[in-house]
């Protein structure tokens, strides 16, 4: 036989429901009886978990759940222009005690003036800052975040 010569019903028919007791699914037409959903227009919405809080929301509240995004921290041109530096990064920041560390996200925001010629390697920076920066007769460069030095796995042979 080719696969031309088959002969199918293009779709079988659907039976009525809820139309009698001899009917075949008649009464509660197959959705058991009393509760939501055996009523009409019944659906919930995905992860639905009947009042209580679902379980992707449940997650991040559990314990041992930690997040591993590295937090953004936030310095001032005001700030800058307090620093006797000329030349700014990410460590010359920490060793001011205008960030944590070195090694976070750090975004430069413009928030008061900038006075003198400032050389700033940062991986982020406000438009506004950029531009106080350079009418200041600064500049600024785009730089990546400073990795942590990872630990020395040492293999036991």
């Amino acid at each position: 036989m080719k696969y031309n010569q088959l002969q199918t019903k293009p779709h079988k028919n659907s039976k009525r429901l809820g139309r009698g007791i001899s009917a075949g699914q008649g009464k509660t037409a197959g959705r058991g009886t009393k509760g939501q959903k055996a009523r009409a227009g019944s659906s919930k919405k995905p992860g639905f978990a009947g009042g209580q809080n679902p379980l992707m929301q449940q997650l991040p509240k559990l314990p041992g759940f930690k997040s591993h995004r590295i937090k953004m921290e936030n310095v001032f041109t005001e700030q800058l222009d307090r620093l006797k530096k000329t030349k700014i990064d990410a460590e010359e920041l920490a060793t001011a005690g205008l960030i944590s560390n070195p090694h976070v996200y750090v975004k430069l925001l413009f928030k008061g003036e900038v006075t003198k010629k400032l050389d700033v390697n940062l991986p982020s920076a406000s438009a506004n800052a950029i531009i106080a920066i350079e009418q200041a007769g600064g500049s600024y460069t785009k730089t990546s975040r400073i990795p942590r030095s990872g630990k020395n796995k040492q293999s036991k042979d």
